[in-house]
């Protein structure tokens, strides 16, 4: 495991170290990097939520690099970013792919870098179905209404239809930073942090 950046500060009782996440943190800043689990989730959500609590009409930043992950710990995130007050801008800074890019279209204000892309498509299977009739018949019918969530709410935040949501999805469909605007994934493409 990569080790965090430190950041060497001189304070009254001399030099202080701390990591570079704790100084973006006072910012309003945070990062989605990685998969989407309910570990890396339950931090996002910690400090969201911590934020909101500070001042919830100031404006928390969420920088997206990531290639998506587990579909319910996800929609916690999602729900939490809705649920939250003060508005919520994402940054797409490299991938947000499946669930990423989910949580990307979904922000107040969504920026994405000149090179950075959205990928979209239907929630899948990992690990294969096993079982007998009815378990393979109530796995594919909880898929298929994780499909229409995730469809909803994509459609909802890119104002574009449930049908031409699920013809981008149906396959995975790759949108670079202009496309990704043209879309409604992105609301415009952005050359400085």
């Amino acid at each position: 495991m990569m080790k965090s950046p430190m950041i060497l500060k001189e304070t009254c009782s001399g030099l202080e170290r701390y990591e570079i996440q704790d100084e973006m943190l006072q910012n309003r800043e945070i990062e989605c990097v990685g998969e989407v689990n309910a570990e890396s989730v339950n931090s996002l959500i910690a400090q969201i939520r911590y934020l909101n609590r500070l001042d919830d009409e100031k404006e928390i930043t969420i920088y997206i690099n990531s290639p998506g992950g587990e579909v319910q710990s996800g929609l916690a995130l999602y729900d939490v970013m809705q649920a939250v007050k003060c508005p919520i801008r994402t940054v797409c800074i490299g991938t947000a792919a499946s669930m990423g890019a989910l949580l990307f279209a979904s922000g107040d204000k969504r920026d994405i870098l000149p090179h950075a892309r959205v990928m979209i498509h239907d929630p899948l299977v990992i690990n294969g179905i096993s079982g007998n009739a009815l378990q393979i018949k109530g796995m594919s019918d909880d898929l298929m209404r994780i499909r229409e969530i995730t469809g909803q709410i994509l459609a909802a935040h890119t104002n574009r239809t449930i049908a031409e949501i699920y013809e981008k999805t149906a396959v995975d469909s790759y949108f670079y930073a202009d496309e990704a605007v043209n879309f409604g994934l992105a609301d415009r493409v952005i050359d400085e942090l």
